[in-house]
């Protein structure tokens, strides 16, 4: 289960899963911090009515989460025909405040006056080892206090005819053999426990007396804080303006956010005008305020792999930021370029990948390959970024920023790709792929550090560092004049790469990769020749586009990542997918773009959210959802139609 919903601030990002339910919680950083016990419960509602309680995810709901088109606004609606109630939430996390704010309105469907109870329970995790928090009852403010150390949550409901919270429960959860405090509400009733410490979760209630098919509205949220002091204040701000207001103002925060995008988006169908701004809203969620992009917050992930995707590869969020920089939005990027220059290795090169408070994350590259001692990097993503700069410079004219950048960033990653190279060939040394797997030399890796190259060249001259410049586009010329070797005649393709062995001789590696297509298109088509990119793109075409039920395109033949079965040649992929429709786009083959581009929004869930893959068999949704560099790839797409 992913999650279709993601809501954030910069600081605080709430996760909804499939059942309108909170499954992620991360404060005070995007993506790090995780308070919510997500790889076995979330934040569960239940119903009372008639006598008869309901969890709403209990099978019986019919349950729809979707997006607003051009807010950060989720919209839940919850049916229940055998209860003859309708619940609908408007979601968001305040654009000031650290708050994760619900406006319930319980619809009474029936023909007669009854008494509804709405549960809200809530299960953080502040400790990380899911000990040592303490949840009490705080009679003064008739709230829920959940604090372990620098973190203060305040959780709170209310009618808004200004009755709260009739009855609550703190008690224990996942310790002492206890399922948790969620219990305490399948009788209707609440214990009101008045405080635990531990593993710790609670429940609120409010109850509603509705006429025969009429509604009211609960207000909920929860803040966050680094002290309960702190908290207070925004909680007595949301209290006084009411969550109407607060709503109101988001939405002028966002249309403003989103006005840059307006004239780009204007001349669309009114359905890829809606998909780009939701899309755009899905990267700014991921979007740390000090500068990390996150590739996906949906934690469901860990349920069955070894990690999250909730980190910071410098590739991905130079994707990330690319649509951005290409509509106009630009304080995203300066903070993302930043980011990378604090970073950066003293020897000029990125990390595989970071966590969002700069710290290195957790990687699989070993630091030997063979019998020699290597970095565990992707040269890509040094690269990436170095190439980012300069759209960035050519888009915005921000002279100033690029010129703070030059000696920190630029000078030592350029450097850095200039002499990372093998003498025997003059092409970059071997690092990993982009698809973090293989330690090669490979096509893609080659386009991009050839294009940053020229790129750093380019900002050398701008910035008068004449001797940077010439060093630099020299060097370019050399992995340029080289580049033949990626093409395997036999096959009539560029290759996945080759791997120098000691002896001097090379090891191809001639597997079948969209990136190998992808890359030099993008970035080299001078080094490698537009008849070789063509002949690539035509290979990709013949043998991976379209060959399971599903349709769409995997990453390359036989990718193994979630395979299915039968596994056809891998599961489809939304970028490499999208990837082919930017080429067709290239070679005027608009129909055949617009029918890929199709087919990636027909695989969007409700609210938008795009997968990184689909199964190749019924197409439902695998890996992370959502997964940033996704949304990335089909605004570039969508705007490349309409340039």
């Amino acid at each position: 289960m992913g999650r279709p919903a993601m809501l954030g601030n910069g600081s605080l990002v709430v996760g909804l899963d499939e059942a309108g339910l909170v499954h992620d919680f991360y404060y005070p950083y995007v993506g790090l911090d995780n308070l919510t016990t997500a790889r076995s419960l979330p934040h569960k509602i239940g119903v009372w009515v008639d006598g008869a309680f309901s969890w709403v995810d209990d099978g019986s709901w019919h349950t729809t989460v979707n997006f607003e088109s051009d807010v950060l606004v989720s919209r839940v609606v919850m049916q229940s025909d055998k209860l003859q109630l309708e619940l609908t939430f408007r979601d968001f996390v305040d654009h000031e405040f650290n708050a994760f704010c619900r406006q319930l309105t319980v619809r009474n469907q029936a023909d007669k006056e009854r008494q509804v109870r709405v549960f809200f329970h809530q299960v953080f995790q502040i400790s990380r080892a899911g000990r040592g928090d303490t949840a009490l009852y705080e009679p003064d403010g008739n709230y829920v206090l959940d604090y372990k150390g620098r973190c203060s949550l305040i959780v709170y409901a209310h009618n808004v005819d200004g009755r709260g919270m009739d009855q609550y429960a703190v008690g224990s959860y996942g310790i002492e053999n206890k399922e948790g405090t969620w219990r305490d509400a399948e009788d209707g009733e609440l214990s009101n426990n008045p405080v635990e410490h531990g593993g710790v979760d609670s429940v609120l209630r409010c109850s509603l007396d509705l006429r025969a098919d009429s509604s009211e509205v609960i207000e909920y949220w929860v803040v966050a804080a680094d002290a309960q002091y702190h908290a207070e204040q925004i909680h007595e701000q949301l209290l006084q303006s009411g969550l109407s207001f607060r709503l109101e103002r988001l939405k002028e925060h966002w249309r403003e956010w989103l006005r840059p995008t307006e004239e780009r988006v204007k001349a669309m169908p009114q359905a890829q005008a809606t998909a780009i701004k939701k899309a755009l809203l899905v990267i700014k969620a991921h979007t740390d305020h000090r500068g990390g992009i996150i590739a996906s917050c949906d934690s469901s992930i860990y349920n069955y792999g070894r990690d999250y995707y909730s980190y910071m590869w410098p590739r991905d969020g130079a994707y990330a930021m690319w649509p951005l920089i290409r509509l106009g939005i630009y304080e995203e990027p300066r903070r993302f370029f930043s980011f990378c220059r604090d970073i950066i290795d003293p020897e000029g090169y990125l990390a595989h990948k970071y966590q969002p408070d700069r710290s290195i994350g957790s990687t699989w590259h070993p630091l030997v390959h063979g019998k020699h001692s290597e970095r565990a990097i992707q040269e890509d993503e040094t690269a990436i970024v170095i190439h980012l700069l300069g759209e960035y410079f050519e888009a915005s004219h921000d002279l100033d920023f690029v010129q703070s950048m030059y000696t920190t960033f630029i000078q030592p990653a350029a450097n850095f790709m200039a002499s990372f190279r093998d003498e025997a060939t003059r092409l970059p040394h071997a690092s990993y792929d982009l698809w973090e797997e293989k330690f090669l030399t490979t096509t893609y890796t080659t386009a991009v550090t050839y294009r940053a190259l020229r790129t750093a060249a380019d900002l050398a001259e701008a910035l008068e560092f004449p001797d940077d410049a010439a060093h630099w586009r020299d060097v370019s010329d050399e992995i340029g004049a080289s580049c033949h070797v990626f093409f395997d005649d036999q096959k009539g393709y560029l290759r996945k790469g080759y791997l120098l062995q000691d002896d001097g001789s090379l090891q191809f590696d001639n597997k079948l990769d969209v990136s190998s297509a992808y890359g030099p298109l993008m970035f080299a088509t001078k080094a490698f020749g537009s008849k070789a990119i063509r002949s690539t793109f035509k290979a990709v075409e013949d043998t991976l586009l379209d060959k399971s039920p599903s349709g769409g395109l995997p990453r390359y033949e036989h990718d193994g990542y979630f395979a299915t079965k039968p596994p056809y040649l891998g599961n489809p992929w939304i970028v490499t997918t999208l990837w082919v429709a930017q080429y067709y786009q290239q070679i005027a083959r608009t129909p055949d773009a617009e029918k890929l581009v199709e087919w990636v929004l027909s695989r969007a869930l409700p609210s938008g959210s795009l997968s990184e893959q689909v199964s190749p068999i019924d197409s439902s949704p695998l890996g992370v959802i959502p997964l940033v560099w996704s949304h990335a790839e089909l605004i570039n797409t969508l705007l490349d139609l309409h340039q």
